[in-house]
């Protein structure tokens, strides 16, 4: 679960829960460390009053007129032979006697004397006993998952002088102290569930009430639009967090009203801009190939050619195409509408792309065609524009000094009209070639780049395509595709 991704009311939520199950968990930790300790220290406590009691008990034998024998270690089993037993009833505890040598002499549970482990302590058992200023060892460990204790000290005669060592096997009984423990656990528990479900409640209320103005803000931002005039937003008795963040948005609110009016006045005038630009070069498309067709006219005009009125009908219907093209731009710029608006006809595509290009005179430019006749539905005036700025575009990709060779291709594939315009140009760099159809994009001094930008606007509009393959320095291919119907 990714903790940022969840809402501030539910982490609010969560947070408080946790925290609650987080102290039920280190209450009862505690507890049971606790509990472990007071055990541990109990049994301590009780093993020590069980061998202060059991000391005196046999030092009054010892040293009374209860039998008739030597104080000395020889007689110790002589002396306690009955009397152990007796002892150990009494306290509960079994009694094993030593020599000073660690040798077993006399305990109270019988069959003992038939474990050799028994019979015999260990020297580092002695060396503490002997060589500790309390001469007292305790032995603690466990077996079988029980704890086991077992004591040893001296048992003295009247002048203090050890004469036998006194061991006391315990074993720690738990079971009253964990009956103790497990039921203070379910007593805590039942307090754990009360505060959890309270804390549950309060979490949603405090969640609530904390989020509940956040909300309120989040919804203002969300519904937020330059476009509209937007409320500010109105909350009572809140923090001062909250009231902070709550003059800060009606503030925004004023600037973002201040700016959208601007904006507005802004993109008005751009759009203006724009559209100015945009008619500037769609006019000056057709000019330049009017200008070229009159110069021709002119240099090549002879009274005395028996042609001169079939080319001067060439020469007039250019200029007219290229005039009917500027008045339509005119018009649908007037009309502030797409430029300019399509009037589709069944038009021979082959031979309007020739007449498109009749209006250059570069002797490099080839024109091929799988088929003299490919019919088609589009409107002449944009697919002559599509042409010529294809075209104008390869002439203006050629640099100086190389001999220039642009191919114009028309074919039919697959149901669609495909027009290919290829050049030996300077091709397009690599970092260019995804801004190659965008508005305003140009890598020459001159132009507004709008020439591509509009081309390919007129092939979608027409449900067509528009690519390209370019080679740095060998030249581009740009291939348009339109349906024929």
């Amino acid at each position: 679960m990714n903790l940022k991704k969840l809402s501030l009311r539910t982490r609010i939520f969560l947070a408080m829960i946790l925290l609650v199950l987080l102290a039920s968990v280190l209450i009862s930790a505690v507890a049971i460390i606790q509990y472990k300790e007071q055990s541990s220290d109990y049994h301590k406590g009780r093993l020590e009053r069980k061998e202060s009691s059991i000391q005196k008990n046999l030092k009054t034998f010892l040293n009374g007129r209860h039998h008739s024998w030597e104080i000395k270690t020889e007689n110790i089993p002589l002396i306690f032979k009955e009397e152990i037993y007796s002892i150990a009833n009494i306290h509960g505890l079994q009694i094993n006697i030593y020599d000073l040598e660690g040798n077993l002499l006399l305990s109270s549970k019988r069959g003992i004397q038939n474990n050799i482990a028994a019979q015999c302590l260990d020297s580092e058992i002695l060396n503490a006993i002997f060589n500790t200023a309390e001469h007292r060892y305790l032995d603690i460990h466990k077996e079988n998952g029980e704890t086991f204790q077992s004591s040893y000290t001296f048992i003295t005669n009247k002048s203090s002088k050890p004469i036998a060592i006194l061991n006391l096997p315990y074993l720690e009984n738990n079971d009253f102290l964990s009956k103790e423990l497990q039921e203070f656990l379910r007593r805590i528990g039942f307090a754990f569930m009360l505060v959890l479900l309270t804390a549950i409640g309060i979490a949603f209320l405090l969640s609530k009430f904390i989020t509940k103005s956040l909300k309120t803000i989040s919804d203002k931002i969300n519904s937020t639009r330059l476009e509209k005039r937007n409320k500010k937003i109105e909350v009572d008795d809140t923090s001062e967090e909250i009231s902070i963040l709550v003059n800060s948005y009606n503030s925004m609110i004023d600037e973002l009203e201040e700016s959208a009016v601007q904006l507005a006045r802004s993109e008005r005038e751009q759009a203006w801009r724009e559209m100015a630009k945009q008619v500037a070069h769609e006019i000056k498309n057709p000019l330049t190939p009017m200008r070229l067709t009159v110069q021709n006219f002119q240099r090549k005009f002879d009274p005395e050619d028996e042609s001169i009125h079939s080319k001067l009908d060439e020469y007039t219907k250019t200029i007219i195409q290229q005039i009917d093209t500027m008045s339509s731009i005119a018009s649908a710029f007037s009309n502030f509408a797409n430029m300019p608006a399509q009037q589709n006809e069944t038009l021979n595509v082959v031979k309007i792309v020739k007449l498109a290009l009749d209006i250059f005179n570069e002797d490099y430019i080839e024109f091929t065609s799988g088929s003299d006749e490919i019919i088609a539905k589009f409107d002449r005036t944009q697919l002559i524009r599509v042409v010529t700025n294809l075209v104008k575009n390869s002439i203006q990709a050629i640099p100086e000094g190389r001999t220039p060779n642009i191919v114009i291709d028309v074919s039919v594939v697959d149901k669609n009209i495909v027009l290919t315009v290829a050049d030996n140009g300077s091709g397009v760099a690599e970092e260019n070639k995804d801004k190659v159809f965008e508005p305003k994009f140009t890598t020459k001094s001159s132009g507004m780049g709008l020439g591509l930008a509009m081309v390919k606007n007129i092939v979608e509009t027409y449900k067509g395509s528009i690519s390209f393959e370019s080679e740095k320095d060998k030249g581009t291919t740009f291939k348009v595709t339109f349906p024929r119907e």
